[in-house]
């Protein structure tokens, strides 16, 4: 597997982090969903990575700065294929260490309560993450959960 930075222009991440947003917005009430579709992912701030298995689209993720000592982890997503062979916690583990290395001192993340998340909260409790309040614009509320995890 390798993970690079971008693939923003690529057809096979377009439809993966189209799938990923559609899919958050179902298992979530609306109004709280809140996966960057591309343009969110373009903007400047947000670093976008994609892994890969030689031409195999295997899983997405973004880091965001807050602030200069905070960053959030956005739009994870593995694809169904690529499930339960360490992909996620790969992408996670490259998040992170990108945020280290640009001098951040903690990750957070907001994600949702049903069902559909269970194993992406899982996999972030694995990483070090420890539930928080609302960080950012985000409104509290009991459709989303909000993950921080010093580093």
């Amino acid at each position: 597997m390798r993970i690079i930075e971008g693939g923003l222009d690529d057809a096979r991440v377009q439809a993966l982090v189209a799938l990923h947003q559609r899919l958050a917005r179902e298992a979530t009430a609306e109004g709280f969903a809140f996966a960057l579709d591309l343009s969110g992912l373009r903007v400047p701030g947000i670093r976008f990575f994609s892994a890969w298995d030689d031409e195999e689209l295997l899983g997405v993720g973004a880091l965001k700065r807050m602030t200069p000592d905070h960053g959030e982890v956005k739009s994870m997503h593995t694809a169904q294929a690529a499930r339960r062979r360490g992909v996620g916690a790969a992408l996670l583990r490259h998040i992170i260490d990108q945020a280290r290395a640009a001098g951040m001192a903690r990750v957070s993340l907001e994600t949702g309560t049903s069902g559909y998340f269970q194993a992406a909260v899982a996999l972030y409790l694995a990483a070090g993450f420890v539930p928080c309040g609302p960080f950012g614009d985000y409104p509290a509320s009991a459709e989303n959960r909000f993950l921080t995890r010093p580093l």
